[in-house]
């Protein structure tokens, strides 16, 4: 794979491979779904599979926006050292762009990231965006949100600061592995993002997932629409 890497940090630390991917047709009936982070959690519970954290954690910065993609992941750490002094020197090891090199149409940023400093700016989302990211999932701190929306690149984070990550953070690895509120994400994974919370589905199970929410969702419209109805409360069609 001929990837132009910035030399932010050592190739060894980027896994330049082919991230497993859910097929189309998955993505587009997750994506017909539509505002379906309960149902998908609920589905998630009943087969026994962690991986769904609440919008009170990870917040969304565009109302009414929901996404579905692959998991493109990031994991960072503080960087060792004065941070003031890192500054200075511009000692800069935050590499994210990195990850925007590899990304594909579809995909989700996902980063493990540093609390009280920014992950993530507005020139990373914009460079995301082109790069074809439907948007990104972030625990720890972003900025520059005017600048992301402006590009339509929502964003769910943990915190939102002005502190800059540049000399505060170091990417330890890219396409490993990371964890998002206690929840392990894999890249390859399929993310399922909206108002209410952030899903994130094994790509091992996510035809399964898939076909049990499919399922629910046509109950629950058929129920939605028997109280539109003014169908008795007592004769309301049951839900799983």
């Amino acid at each position: 794979m001929d990837i132009r890497l910035t030399g932010k940090i050592d190739r060894s630390r980027i896994r330049l491979m082919s991230v497993p991917r859910a097929p189309v047709e998955i993505l587009e009936g997750y994506r017909a779904l539509q505002d379906a982070s309960g149902v998908i959690s609920d589905v998630m519970d009943r087969l026994g599979i962690p991986g769904v954290v609440g919008a009170s954690v990870l917040k969304p910065t565009i109302g009414g926006k929901s996404i579905v993609g692959t998991a493109l992941t990031v994991r960072n750490a503080l960087q060792q050292g004065n941070e003031y002094e890192a500054a200075k020197a511009v000692t800069n090891r935050m590499a994210e762009f990195e990850a925007h090199n590899l990304a594909q149409p579809g995909d989700v940023l996902v980063i493990q990231g540093v609390a009280g400093v920014s992950n993530m700016g507005g020139i990373s989302a914009q460079t995301g965006k082109r790069h074809g990211e439907v948007g990104a999932i972030i625990m720890g701190g972003i900025r520059d949100v005017a600048h992301s929306r402006a590009m339509d690149y929502p964003v769910w984070a943990s915190e939102i600061t002005p502190r800059t990550g540049k000399w505060r953070i170091e990417t330890m690895e890219i396409n490993g592995d990371v964890d998002i509120a206690g929840v392990r994400v894999t890249c390859g994974d399929v993310v399922y993002a909206d108002d209410t919370g952030v899903c994130f589905v094994p790509i091992a199970r996510a035809a399964e997932v898939l076909a049990m929410a499919q399922k629910i969702a046509k109950a629950e419209e058929i129920k939605c629409q028997a109280i539109d109805a003014g169908t008795h409360i007592a004769d309301l069609p049951k839900t799983e």
